[in-house]
């Protein structure tokens, strides 16, 4: 009961430091996304409110991004904290092991993936489409065009559906569908300069240019408007509007599985889930990283030191994966693979270092 009660300890001031570290992570990533919206302001009806708010609904997203590295941190930070102030070497004194004490860090994931898989579904998603759909109103409530790339490829019920550009939730410009049939020859295609999406899934085509292929020849027809019944929902098309990282858990899965179902290729989709299915392990990893600067010789190190490992560390490891997902999409590995090799070698590092330092 008395080694509960000191892993609870460590559990919260490692989560004091955890809670800190992210918010000051976040907050800094912010600044420098507000930064950067500055160039925009003025531009239609682009404001400095209108900057704010896109750069603080986009924060869920950063804190996500923030979470693995945010961990070690925290972990360098409370425990090289308990260290110095020879509070580790009681908690030895009294029972707890090295692997002990780490390990009532490691219990924190659980809650922390949690925490994560509930803010990537239900908050992410929702904010980072207001984010675009706000900044986007704004950007083209005057003459200048909104800069995000909202333009999106879809496929289902035998047909490919590509948008170009979402005016907003409702309205998109510059559309083109292409119709086959059960031996995958083209039998229809559609351009439209716009559609309006109904509540129902019918699309309101305007200003449609139609080709009918029949017989290896094309019959082109115009009309000024017309109804498709699209083969995505509402829900489904705000979602594959947003960029891969900010789609909900569980919509990316169903929709890499769609893919796969139609034998079209889905590997940036399947490293998006894949990185996310690796967090776990980077956490792991990164606390492990952790240990040796903490139990090794020296423990009166300071602060600053601390953080500089810990930001060597994060960097050397955001390369590493930036690196392998880059190779992975060049090279077609398996997304897998490509998601999983960082962690893992961060993993026999950490083991390397901790078994060399108790030497």
């Amino acid at each position: 009961m008395k080694l509960k009660r000191f892993d609870r300890y460590i559990q919260l001031v490692t989560l004091r430091a955890f809670v800190l570290v992210a918010l000051g992570l976040t907050a800094l990533f912010s600044l420098l996304e507000f930064v950067d919206q500055l160039s925009f302001v003025g531009q239609g009806h682009y404001r400095l409110a209108d900057a704010a708010a896109y750069t603080a609904l986009l924060a869920p997203a950063r804190f996500m991004q923030v979470t693995p590295i945010a961990l070690l941190l925290a972990c360098l930070l409370g425990l090289g904290g308990l260290a110095k102030h020879s509070e580790l070497t009681a908690l030895q004194g009294i029972g707890l092991s090295e692997m002990q004490i780490i390990g009532a860090v490691l219990r924190l994931i659980v809650p922390t993936i949690v925490l994560l898989f509930l803010v990537g579904q239900f908050v992410v998603p929702s904010a980072r489409h207001m984010a675009q759909q706000g900044r986007a109103t704004a950007l083209t409530s005057g003459a200048v065009n909104a800069a995000d790339n909202t333009a999106f490829w879809a496929h289902g019920d035998q047909q490919f559906l590509g948008v170009h550009r979402f005016v907003n939730e409702k309205l998109g410009e510059d559309i083109d569908i292409y119709r086959f049939d059960d031996q995958g020859a083209l039998t229809r295609y559609l351009h439209a300069a716009q559609a309006t999406i109904g509540a129902d899934d019918n699309w309101v085509l305007t200003d449609v240019t139609r080709k009918d292929i029949v017989a290896d020849q094309f019959h082109t027809s115009h009309q000024d408007s017309m109804t498709w019944h699209a083969f995505l929902s509402s829900r489904q098309i705000r979602f594959l509007s947003l960029p891969p990282e900010s789609v909900p858990p569980i919509a990316l899965y169903r929709y890499i599985r769609d893919l796969k179902r139609h034998h079209l290729p889905a590997t940036r989709y399947e490293q998006e889930l894949w990185s996310r299915i690796s967090t776990p392990f980077a956490m792991i990893a990164l606390i492990a990283c952790a240990a040796p600067f903490v139990f090794g010789p020296p423990r009166s190190q300071s602060l600053g030191y601390r953080m500089a490992i810990g930001i060597a560390i994060a960097i050397v490891f955001s390369l590493g994966q930036e690196i392998t997902n880059r190779l992975g999409l060049l090279l077609d590995l398996n997304p897998a693979i490509t998601a999983l090799t960082p962690p893992i070698l961060l993993m026999l590092s950490a083991a390397y270092l901790f078994i060399h330092t108790r030497e």
